[in-house]
Order: C-alpha cells, then structure tokens, then sequence
C-alpha cells in the first residue's frame, strides 16, 4: 500500500467514526489525514506528512472548538422564545418570611421569588426564571 493510499485510508476511517459516533472532532482529524495524503501524493518526507497531518488536525480542532465556544451563548433567563412559561400569570396565596412560595404552574408546584421588595398574594406575572425558580411580579 502506498503512503497516499494509506493516509487516504485512515481519513476515511476516521470519517466512519465520526458516523457511528457522531462527534464532530473526529471530521477535523480527517482534515489532518487527508492533508497527509496531500503531502505524500506531493512527494513530502513521512516526516513531513505526519507533521502536516497533526498540524492541520490540530488547527482544525482548534479552530472549530474556538468557533463553538464563541457561538454558544448562555440562555437569557427573561426570553420568551426559549422560556414559555413568561408572560403566564399564577396565583400566590401567600408569601413566607425570605419572600418565597410555592405555586402551581402546569400542573406541577413550582418554587418561586417575589421581584418586587414587599411581596403581596394575589395574581402575579412570571417575568423570568433563575434556575428552577420562577421570579413573579404583581399583575
């Protein structure tokens, strides 16, 4: 087997991986590869395609995981297009003395924190999550 045909092998390999396990970084390691069999077919050292081969897969990864971590931006607790349940209204019976209570939303009871300084029962808005807490302000 040729050392082109052999890096050829091993880009396609890591491809099918990739497949079968559906991680992303196993594509930019046959960038690598196939910038190895580049470099063979170009008559480059085996020196010099391993080299290019781990350089290029290096960079690719790099780069890609740069690219993700830039693009992955934190949820906003307070958009109404990631978090249905703002701008749904729920009834508060009564506050505890840490302006705290539990409601029931959805059919489910939800812990929740009043926004406003001096809570008061009644109807309230949700206006925004905290974790699993609901923030609730006075209709």
């Amino acid at each position: 087997m040729t050392e082109p045909m052999l890096w050829w092998t091993v880009a396609g390999i890591l491809v099918v991986c990739e497949l079968l396990s559906g991680t992303f970084y196993l594509l930019m390691l046959a960038i690598g590869a196939t910038a190895g069999a580049i470099a063979a077919q170009l008559g480059a050292s085996q020196a010099w395609q391993i080299v290019i081969a781990a350089g290029s897969g290096a960079s690719a990864i790099t780069l890609w995981h740069l690219r993700r971590q830039r693009n992955t931006a934190p949820a906003d607790s307070t958009d109404q297009n990631q978090h249905f349940d703002i701008g749904e209204t729920v009834q508060v019976p009564s506050w505890n003395a840490q302006g705290e209570v539990r409601v029931l939303h959805r059919g489910t009871h939800w812990s929740a924190i009043c926004a406003d300084s001096t809570p008061t029962p009644g109807l309230h808005r949700i206006i925004e999550l905290k974790g699993s807490r609901l923030v609730l302000a006075k209709v």
